[in-house]
């Protein structure tokens, strides 16, 4: 509950599924991480799976948006902090609600953007 808000839906490596209620949660590995295509797709997939409701990220892109919202899930963002801080934040209604995708496709893959993914400098 102390780890940051990834800021890559499709990306990040793990998801920590919260039961609102109870405040009981489970961290739930992203086999979606490494694909080379479809991650975001992939990721709405398994949450949806999951059976949430709504997810918490930093940025969702296009392909994800699509999914989670076909699948019903309402999607909000934040800019930084830690899983615990997001989850305050939604139970206090006052997390950004999403009705676009936040960046373009392929964000945080490669030298796109994304934690670690600066532009690689040659020469």
């Amino acid at each position: 509950m102390e780890s940051g808000v990834d800021p890559r839906f499709g990306r990040c490596p793990t998801f920590i599924v919260v039961d609102t209620e109870s405040d009981e949660y489970k961290a739930v590995n992203n086999s979606s991480v490494g694909s080379a295509h479809g991650a975001g797709i992939g990721a709405a997939q398994a949450v949806a799976q999951l059976g949430v409701e709504a997810v918490i990220t930093g940025h969702v892109g296009p392909n994800a948006h699509m999914a989670l919202s076909r699948a019903g899930i309402k999607i909000y963002t934040v800019e930084g902090g830690s899983v615990r801080e997001a989850l305050e934040g939604l139970k206090e209604g006052s997390l950004t609600s999403v009705t676009a995708p936040t960046v373009g496709g392929h964000f945080g893959q490669g030298g796109r953007g994304g934690r670690g993914q600066g532009r690689r400098r040659t020469g």
